[in-house]
């Protein structure tokens, strides 16, 4: 929160990195924390504190320029101009370097040695052929230490080549935005919405009930579906019904049966017609006997 805060609420900023510190006051990290935010809202005492103790903890002079600009404003522009000529600021990077640079010119300054504030700024970084990251800032700084001491054709001259300097780093007017996704889309948003409203139209079609046509349909075809059903079972119980009779696809064996039967018909006849003789001799053979 703090590095997210520095810029636009620096106080508020400082106090996340005290809460921090309260915690992990040994870390070096957060009194780095502590130092920068301190220094963002104009607490110099404090940040110079800090940072002595970031220094102590991890041993890095990373932060120098900004402690001697915190003594300068603190009002003490010497004491920044020793820590511009200690042995630590030789270990500095350019961009180091440079910074250092321009705290010193300021430093001279404020002292009222102007002629010596350009001197602060004559330093192997000061090339006007070539551009770094820091460039634009040390010639802006030289051009206004010259105008300063009323040189101006000279001050003009290194304003235009910060210009060209940022020009040539895509910084200043040239600078790409910063794009930040905030993770809202307006267009997104639309579809979503649009979609919400295209399934809670489904839902209420589904839910709705059916139009009366549609019963009644339904309901006619349910009792065809029945009368189906009925006749269906009807056909099944004749086929039972039907089922004791037979008629044989052969003629001829049929044919044949009624023959037999015809015969076994006719022979059942003479059988009777013979016992009936057999039963008047019998009944005539005693009648002879006694005569």
């Amino acid at each position: 929160m703090a590095g997210r805060l520095i810029d636009e609420e620096p106080e508020l900023a400082f106090q996340h990195a005290l809460a921090a510190s309260r915690r992990g006051g040994r870390l070096s990290a957060v009194r780095e924390a502590v130092g920068l935010t301190a220094y963002a809202a104009g607490h110099y005492g404090e940040a110079l504190r800090e940072f002595r103790t970031y220094r102590r903890i991890s041993g890095s002079n990373v932060h120098l320029p900004v402690m001697a600009d915190c003594e300068r404003g603190l009002g003490r522009p010497d004491r920044a101009l020793d820590v511009a000529r200690s042995e630590e600021a030789n270990d500095l990077d350019a961009p180091g370097k440079v910074e250092l640079a321009i705290v010193a010119a300021g430093a001279r300054t404020d002292l009222g040695q102007l002629d010596a504030a350009v001197a602060e700024l004559e330093i192997a970084q000061l090339d006007i052929n070539r551009a770094f990251s820091y460039s634009p800032r040390l010639f802006r700084a030289y051009a206004d230490a010259l105008a300063a001491v009323g040189r101006e054709q000279e001050a003009d001259k290194w304003q235009r080549q910060a210009v060209v300097a940022e020009n040539a780093l895509g910084l200043g007017a040239d600078e790409e935005p910063d794009i930040i996704d905030l993770g809202w889309d307006e267009e997104e948003e639309a579809r979503e919405e649009e979609a919400r409203r295209r399934l809670l139209s489904q839902q209420k079609a589904d839910s709705a009930p059916a139009p009366a046509a549609t019963v009644q349909d339904a309901t006619q075809a349910a009792v065809a579906e029945a009368a189906a059903s009925d006749a269906a079972a009807l056909d099944e119980g004749n086929d039972d019904a039907e089922s004791d009779y037979f008629e044989s696809d052969d003629a001829e064996s049929d044919e044949d049966s009624a023959e037999e039967d015809e015969f076994e018909a006719r022979g059942d006849a003479e059988a009777g017609t013979t016992d009936e003789g057999d039963s008047n001799d019998d009944s005539a053979q005693p009648d002879r006997e006694r005569e």
